[in-house]
């Protein structure tokens, strides 16, 4: 019966990848989605209508979701890669042709009965895409600079796409993460020294594309008191909203700076300090511990993978969810100027529900064939 318990078996019964998946980092997962449901229920002024119950439903569906990419052979995603990042590419470009228009952006696909937003997918595409490159060079190719022009435009040609629609928070989001896979890649950092001169280089050039309100934002992030009803508003009241929580907050559902309506966006992207009001720092704390247990897991998962694509994914993924956390919560502090990064399965949204957990749906089946050895071409290793 050994054959029967074997994680290196590609071959492997579906029961028994059910039961090798880390249910541990899918608990976490699930406590971070809890925190969410109960402050979508508080922004609503203590009802499930209309977010919380939404977005219950939605986590139901795309734990489902997870569970299954979970439990599909490591090597059909590295297959698929490619179609996948194509297939979104595609839709980014059908939003500039016919997205729909939301809150002065273009950045939707109306199918109807959903709105799906292609640049979330995008996030996940591209590390499938990088991952899938990288491991096909050696260590050496990788030092060429000539093999690193393909890998350049998989980040880049998105990452323009989405700034035009105007979304510079996942354009920026592109950007990074692209280039964690890099380094995580093996890119050496002196390169990163050169990319990031000629960025400085070009950033007068780049000032002149940006629209008005994007400008308004780096104003306002260098001096939020000039305009404090206009484009200054989002991030006073939010630090309003977070120095008034205290230690242990004002209590559930207590949150003064929310339910006056002060705080905009308070069930999307100001989430967090809707947390902070009504559980202080302590409770703003708490949330962040759970992520930064979810980090600690997939990054362990990255390093138990005996396979190059499946590192490089984990890797990918665990920094994807990191650089989420990051800029959402040093926005709305003030540490970063406001763009709009929802925090991830607490904030209201479906695509980036859906998005957040397909990526830890690959980060697990990186851990239930963590002992399956990929070759550059996807063949196993033996």
């Amino acid at each position: 019966m050994r054959w029967f318990y074997d994680i290196t078996r590609p071959e492997q019964g579906l029961a028994i990848k059910l039961i090798n998946i880390n249910w541990t980092l899918v608990a976490l997962v699930t406590a971070i989605a809890c925190v969410g449901f109960a402050m979508l229920y508080s922004a609503a002024n203590g009802s499930w209508q209309p977010w919380a119950e939404r977005q219950l439903l939605r986590y139901a569906v795309a734990a489902f979701i997870m569970l299954a990419v979970a439990v599909v052979d490591i090597r059909l995603w590295l297959r698929a890669a490619y179609t996948f990042y194509a297939l979104t590419l595609l839709l980014l470009v059908a939003v500039q042709v016919r997205g729909a228009i939301g809150m002065g952006a273009q950045r939707w696909i109306d199918l109807g009965l959903i709105q799906i937003q292609p640049s979330e997918f995008m996030k996940i595409a591209l590390i499938m895409a990088l991952a899938r490159y990288f491991n096909s060079l050696t260590p050496e190719e990788v030092g060429q600079p000539t093999k690193l022009i393909a890998p350049a435009l998989l980040v880049l040609v998105p990452s323009i796409l989405v700034l035009k629609q105007p979304d510079l928070g996942t354009a920026m989001m592109l950007v990074l993460g692209g280039g964690a896979m890099f380094f995580l890649a093996g890119v050496r950092w002196w390169k990163f020294l050169l990319v990031m001169a000629g960025a400085g280089a070009a950033g007068p050039i780049a000032w002149k594309f940006l629209r008005d309100y994007q400008k308004n934002r780096i104003y306002t992030f260098l001096d939020p008191e000039n305009d404090p009803l206009g484009a200054g508003y989002h991030s006073l009241q939010s630090k309003i909203a977070i120095g008034s929580g205290g230690t242990l907050g004002k209590g559930f559902l207590a949150g003064t700076q929310s339910h006056l309506d002060f705080l905009p966006e308070r069930q999307t992207d100001f989430i967090f300090t809707m947390l902070a009001e009504e559980f202080g720092l302590a409770g703003g704390l708490g949330l962040l511990a759970l992520y930064s247990l979810v980090f600690v897991y997939g990054y362990g998962i990255a390093f138990r993978s005996r396979s190059h694509f499946g590192k490089l994914l984990a890797f990918g993924v665990t920094t994807n969810i990191f650089l989420y956390v990051f800029i959402n919560t040093a926005m709305v502090i003030g540490l970063i100027p406001v763009v709009g990064v929802p925090l991830p399965l607490v904030s209201y949204g479906g695509t980036s529900m859906l998005t957040v957990m397909f990526g830890f749906g690959l980060l697990m089946s990186v851990y239930v064939h963590r002992d399956t050895r990929i070759g550059r071409h996807g063949d196993v290793e033996h």
